[in-house]
């Protein structure tokens, strides 16, 4: 739990009465690699921040191989399917762990009584939505101008533990091209 405090006091400090009902609400989940964290199809109740382990967004297709991977979570980020947890319908795309997970979730239900009880629930809430609109808004941004290989070199240069990490089938997914073609970007630029 200390490590959600830490980044949350980043931003702002939290009040011993505030932090105590907010942890009160939060639930360990642990996850094995692979392992469904939402699936497709089902509405997201939660809210969490990982722990340990990183996570990947998808949208599912009938052969794994055609999966968009459009996603990366790793430790101390918060990670939710948030357009179906604000509207609480289905979500159109899974979550997954890539490794054996650890997150701290909190509920839909539970997070509605933080907002309204303390200071905190505001602050936890803004934070979660501004990462999670930062992470598209900037993803969709490189889809737009970037060519793939300057992607793969901005994954490179601004988040290397992706290269480490991440199989590459995801990683070349995530860039919108095939397993080959990444290979002969990769082969390019080394």
């Amino acid at each position: 739990m200390d490590e959600i405090r830490t980044y949350i006091n980043q931003f702002a400090p939290v009040s011993d009465i505030d932090w105590q009902l907010f942890t009160s609400k939060l639930v360990e989940r642990t996850f094995k690699k692979k392992e469904t964290i939402l699936k497709a199809g089902v509405t997201e109740n939660y809210i969490s921040f990982i722990k340990e382990g990183s996570v990947r967004l998808f949208i599912p297709k009938e052969s794994s191989d055609k999966e968009i991977t459009f996603g990366f979570c790793f430790e101390n980020q918060f990670v939710s399917a948030y357009d179906s947890f604000l509207v609480q319908k289905p979500s159109d795309h899974s979550v997954q762990a890539l490794e054996d997970t650890v997150i701290l979730s909190v509920s839909y239900k539970d997070l509605q009584e933080i907002y309204e009880k303390t200071a905190i629930g505001n602050l936890i809430g803004r934070l979660t939505a501004e990462n999670l609109f930062i992470t598209k808004s900037k993803r969709l941004q490189s889809l737009l101008d970037q060519t793939a290989e300057e992607r793969y070199l901005s994954i490179f240069k601004e988040r290397p533990q992706l290269l480490k990490e991440i199989p590459l089938k995801y990683i070349s997914s995530y860039i919108g091209v095939t397993p080959q073609a990444l290979s002969r970007i990769r082969k390019r630029i080394t």
